[in-house]
């Protein structure tokens, strides 16, 4: 009895940092929300100085904003490639554009695309768009409609509006067999974990 007393106790212990960290990131963004930065930055960053991904991303995305700190493009990088690094999403599409724009790190589109395709393979609609682009504009990747349009099917179908403008742009400049590979890709498309 004592034993499993102790095993619980044990449990409970090791569990509160966990749910200490969970309401500090829940409170970072419902002040983030509100447009209380200077309380999200608060909540964020000791979170995210400790590897929390969700926390770091925050930051990144409020450095590039100029939201509750001054615009820091350096900064946002930094905070985002901490995320991206350990899977998040948007912090790998985040970096990947801020590559392709050379906004706190030098212009590069080889490596926007590397970042980018991380988010896209994994679903992140905002990364399978702008790797549509870079595929469309031939920027880190020859120019390849097919992919163009895949990719934009792929986010398009997600709800994001500006990808389906963008795959029928590039639709009206493909032939029907093109158009025919571009959606059987998209059919056969599974998002990698």
């Amino acid at each position: 009895m004592q034993n499993a007393l102790k095993a619980a106790l044990v449990v409970f212990v090791l569990t509160i940092p966990a749910t200490l960290a969970a309401q500090d990131i829940d409170a970072g963004i419902d002040a983030y929300h509100r447009g209380d930065f200077a309380s999200a930055l608060i909540e964020f960053k000791p979170l995210a100085e400790q590897g929390d991904a969700k926390a770091q991303s925050s930051l990144g995305y409020m450095y590039a904003a100029g939201q509750g700190v001054a615009q820091d493009f350096a900064a946002a990088a930094m905070w985002f490639r901490e995320a991206a690094e350990q899977g998040s999403r948007s912090a790998q599409a985040n970096l990947g554009a801020l590559y392709g724009k050379g906004q706190g790190v030098p212009q590069d589109y080889a490596e926007a695309v590397k970042w980018t395709r991380m988010g896209a393979n994994r679903g992140y609609a905002q990364a399978q768009s702008n790797l549509g682009q870079a595929y469309k504009n031939g920027r880190g990747v020859p120019y390849d409609y097919v992919q163009a349009h895949m990719w934009f099917s792929l986010a398009a179908v997600q709800g994001n509006g500006s990808a389906a403008k963008f795959r029928d742009e590039s639709a009206r400049r493909m032939t029907s067999e093109q158009i025919s590979e571009a959606q059987k890709r998209t059919g056969e498309w599974r998002p990698l974990k």
